[in-house]
């Protein structure tokens, strides 16, 4: 893997970011940290983490000990998975090819967003062998969105997850002020249309309710989709468990509990509060992944404590990305993988089939 090198005090998630933030333009990184309105569920995220605290157990027996997740017929070594981002050329000149060859050689799956800057075919050739899921939004042309998934089908990806809770953009007031414009060189390689419907309303009208949801996807569409593609579909996006029994109903395979990094609807819950109710809905009928928020192995001990079979981590990557290229996301996955190690050793299980509600504090009489 080639790129730059990895300074040498990057030895954590926090300090990849520190790294990337003298690299990129005051732009570029208002688009990467921004958040919807005032970004208070981008910082629930975190905050649901932090006030969290684990039990320790000691003199555990841990002779044998692993990280490795079964994951839709794949084994994988631990589980963290890329979470979908799109325009990764703004961090990178490789961007979502770079991130996949890092990804595989740390063992991780990669979802990839449909608004990547480069070809799903392209990515695919840059990681022989990587573990590539496809992020689908709805278009107004449904037949547009059900061509993308078989582009990516094409290109080899195992599954698509169908992001739902973004029917129309978040408020991105720090993107806004910084003047963020999208370069050509990062615009998306694999959409022949807009994501979301233009806005018709006249003088006086919503410029949301007119024109931009006429096309917005409805549960039906969930049918639809689940008809037609082949793959493993996940819905990304659930945070009610309502919508986790409705999505079971219309047949997914899997959910994601998220709440979009934060970037849709500002005061939503942090991903991590939401989880335990998903869960409880869900019982263990079909995988959940948790995504928002994680940038620690101690993150993600408590996530799967709670419900959740693996996390995505997003924001942490594009940092790693930017600082290391393809060695920088490898690096940062194998900290994460280290660290989750460590706070399982410290919590007494050997196996994540082993991570349960035990290892939060307080301890359960």
């Amino acid at each position: 893997m080639s790129g730059p090198l990895i300074p040498p005090d990057a030895v954590s998630a926090e300090d990849y970011r520190r790294h990337a933030q003298t690299r990129l333009s005051p732009e570029v990184w208002a688009w990467l940290e921004g958040a919807g309105a005032d970004g208070l569920t981008r910082r629930w995220n975190r905050e649901a983490f932090d006030a969290q605290a684990l039990a320790p157990r000691i003199l555990a027996e841990m002779e044998g000990a692993q990280t490795w997740l079964d994951f839709f017929g794949r084994s994988l070594p631990h589980p963290f998975l890329v979470a979908p981002m799109a325009h990764q050329r703004l961090a990178h000149p490789e961007g979502e090819a770079a991130m996949a060859l890092g990804a595989t050689a740390a063992g991780a799956a990669m979802v990839v967003s449909c608004q990547a800057s480069r070809s799903f075919a392209g990515i695919a050739r840059a990681a022989p062998g990587a573990d590539l899921w496809l992020q689908l939004y709805l278009q107004p042309d449904r037949l547009a969105s059900l061509d993308l998934a078989q582009r990516a089908a094409e290109a080899g990806f195992r599954g698509v997850l169908l992001t739902a809770d973004a029917p129309v953009n978040g408020l991105r007031n720090e993107e806004a002020r910084a003047g963020f414009r999208l370069p050509p060189e990062a615009a998306s390689a694999n959409l022949a249309g807009p994501l979301h419907a233009p806005s018709r309303a006249g003088p006086g009208e919503s410029p949301v309710f007119k024109g931009m949801l006429d096309a917005a996807p409805t549960w039906r569409d969930l049918e639809a989709l689940r008809s037609r593609i082949g793959l493993p579909l996940l819905v990304k996006g659930i945070l009610h468990p309502a919508d986790a029994r409705r999505a079971l109903d219309c047949g997914a395979d899997g959910l994601v509990v998220s709440n979009h990094g934060g970037r849709v609807l500002d005061t939503a819950p942090a991903s991590l509060a939401a989880l335990p109710y998903v869960a409880a809905e869900v019982k263990g009928a079909v995988p959940i992944l948790l995504d928002g928020g994680v940038r620690r192995g101690t993150d993600a001990l408590k996530a799967l404590a709670l419900g959740a079979t693996a996390v995505m981590v997003g924001r942490p990557m594009l940092h790693a990305l930017t600082v290391g290229g393809a060695s920088g996301v490898a690096h940062l996955l194998t900290i994460l993988r280290a660290e989750l190690e460590t706070a399982m050793t410290l919590t007494g299980r050997r196996s994540l089939a082993e991570i349960d509600a035990g290892v939060l504090w307080p301890p359960k009489a």
